[in-house]
């Protein structure tokens, strides 16, 4: 059953605060690519649409972090465009945290199929 909508998207923004750098960083991961398209890229995903005003801060925040690199490009259709690569420690970065994310997910799904947990609703 797909989840029910919430008013700023499909999931609650809370989940999406947990795990949105994650998704990002992972985005960014496949090839260098530039804030319009992450968007868009998160969102053909699944994640909902996330607004510039969240997500251009967090791409600041791996940038100073250092978990990816940023370059500025002019284009000759239109206005110039901040392209995003994932550096080497942004790399190792998104291996560490997707472990960690698959154990915590892995942890919350067998908390939500216990009986005992759920009183047998779920």
């Amino acid at each position: 059953m797909p989840p029910t909508p919430a008013a700023e998207g499909p999931w609650p923004a809370q989940w999406l605060r947990g795990v949105l750098e994650l998704a990002a960083l992972a985005v960014v991961d496949r090839g260098e690519t530039y804030g319009y398209r992450i968007a868009a890229d998160l969102e053909e995903a699944g994640f909902g649409a996330v607004k510039g005003g969240t997500l251009y801060p967090l791409l600041a925040r791996l940038e100073e972090d250092g978990a990816v690199s940023a370059t500025w490009r002019e284009s000759t259709s239109g206005p110039g465009r901040k392209w995003y690569a994932t550096t080497p420690a942004g790399r190792s970065r998104l291996r560490e945290q997707a472990v960690h994310w698959r154990a915590f997910t892995r942890l919350t799904t067998d908390l939500l199929s216990d009986p005992a947990t759920t009183g047998g609703s779920l």
